[in-house]
């Protein structure tokens, strides 16, 4: 419904915030007489600050669609984003090893902070406005009154979709309790009640199968310039969000939206996950395991590594290769790693506290066994043991597991022990399978390495 006035609020703010970017350069190179405009150095900065912030915002989602409706949240994002540039930037001033002048660097971080305040407050101002206007609030009325249009009613509350509703038509004889909202007549007079009161839209949630005068109503409602909606209500998905493919205008509802389903997608990811992983075992781990592998061996008894079967995407097992963190035991296929195990190795606390016994997946990713981002792959009893807690648990397995994914890095990784953990976790990784793009990786990766290098309390 609002996917058009998404596309502009993402692009209007995407530019409004490169342009304020810019002038703040600009205006910063043209105030500061010391400054020697010519140097290239100045030019550097200038590009690489505007493909910093892009990337700082796209990675934090900044402008996403949940922000449209959301001013605390499009803050919260945006004040991350912000500092993500301020690393970015010293990290180039770092390398690029050109003397720039302090004053000009604080006072373009500054500048600019202040001016993404200022358009937020902005926006805060003017979504006020639009909300509260009657120009650019929606009035609209509900055909039924039902458990569905409660729901519809409900979400039109939550979400302040710039709608501003009316209230109820229903039948006397099916009105069972009090509304919140009026009824405000029987069916058939939503259209004279529509027309003499300015009503833009009526939603529908009376089946026009059983009812087909409701056909009737939708004709005159498009004859008098008013938008008549049908509400579906499919009873076998209850409670669930649906997903809508067209074949040959055939609609196909699916349980869960899944880009990588797409071969385009599932290239892009395959691509990436391979140049990356090459790079990390030719530059880190060419050197990492031998190191690593003669401190295991000095220090503990058994293999360098720890090679296990792990559920796989479609619930293939393959062998997943780790750094050994435990003595060798006979309960590592059945018992998870708790807080103070007795069997991590010394080494194997530091090991498992930085991650760095993970890193030899990178060599799964390369057979094409895993991805760099997805659901962590658990054992294969646990797989067993948990698809019968949880209806939705083996949804998970549709993608490629993966190195790190979005329940571990928002504070969901470590020994699952209760129900609620597990559903948590679950919830994160069905919502990462639906909502997965090549941003999405690409911010789970740098979160990754922040939540390392802060220290993760369920990293044990």
């Amino acid at each position: 419904m609002f996917s058009r006035n998404t596309t502009v609020f993402r692009f209007f703010f995407a530019g409004m915030d490169l342009f304020v970017l810019n002038a703040v350069h600009f205006s910063v190179i043209l105030m500061m007489d010391r400054i020697d405009r010519s140097q290239t150095a100045y030019l550097a900065f200038f590009l690489f600050s505007s493909l910093a912030w892009l990337f700082s915002a796209y990675a934090n989602a900044v402008y996403t669609k949940s922000n449209y409706t959301n001013f605390e949240h499009f803050a919260k994002q945006s004040l991350k984003a912000y500092l993500t540039y301020i690393v970015l930037i010293l990290v180039f001033i770092f390398f690029y090893n050109y003397p720039y002048s302090r004053l000009f660097v604080v006072t373009n971080f500054v500048g600019f902070g202040l001016l993404i305040l200022i358009t937020r407050l902005s926006f805060l101002l003017f979504s006020y406005y639009v909300k509260k206007g009657s120009k650019f609030s929606k009035k609209v009325i509900v055909l039924g009154y039902n458990d569905l249009s409660k729901r519809l009613v409900s979400h039109f509350i939550m979400n302040n979709d710039n709608v501003s509703v009316e209230g109820y038509f229903e039948d006397q004889k099916e009105v069972k309790e009090l509304s919140i909202f009026p009824i405000l007549g029987n069916r058939k007079d939503c259209i004279s009640y529509a027309i003499n009161n300015q009503i833009d839209e009526i939603y529908s949630t009376i089946s026009p199968e059983t009812n087909a005068y409701v056909y009737d109503l939708a004709q005159v409602a498009q004859t008098n310039m008013i938008r008549f909606k049908f509400v579906p209500d499919f009873h076998l998905f209850v409670n669930r969000n649906m997903h809508v493919d067209f074949v040959d205008n055939i609609p196909i509802l699916s349980l869960h939206s899944e880009p990588l389903d797409d071969i385009t997608a599932r290239i892009q990811k395959r691509l990436f996950d391979i140049v990356f992983s090459f790079l990390v075992v030719t530059l880190l781990l060419s050197w990492l395991i031998p190191v690593i592998g003669l401190l295991i061996k000095l220090t503990s008894r058994g293999p360098v590594f720890f090679v296990q079967l792990r559920s796989g995407r479609n619930n293939k097992p393959f062998r997943c290769i780790k750094f050994r963190t435990l003595r060798v035991n006979s309960e590592a296929d059945t018992k998870q790693v708790t807080l103070n195990d007795d069997r991590i190795t010394p080494l194997g606390k530091l090991l498992r506290k930085t991650n760095i016994d993970e890193l030899p997946q990178f060599i799964n990713v390369l057979l094409g066994d895993m991805s760099i981002v997805g659901p962590r792959p658990h054992m294969l009893r646990h797989t067993e043991d948990f698809s019968r807690l949880l209806n939705d648990y083996m949804v998970r397995h549709f993608v490629k597991p993966g190195i790190t994914g979005w329940a571990q890095v928002d504070g969901y990784r470590g020994e699952i022990k209760r129900r609620e953990q597990l559903r948590k976790r679950i919830e994160h990784d069905i919502w990462y399978l639906e909502n997965w793009s090549l941003w999405l990786d690409l911010r789970i990766i740098l979160l990754t390495i922040y939540v390392t290098i802060r220290g993760d309390k369920n990293a044990y």
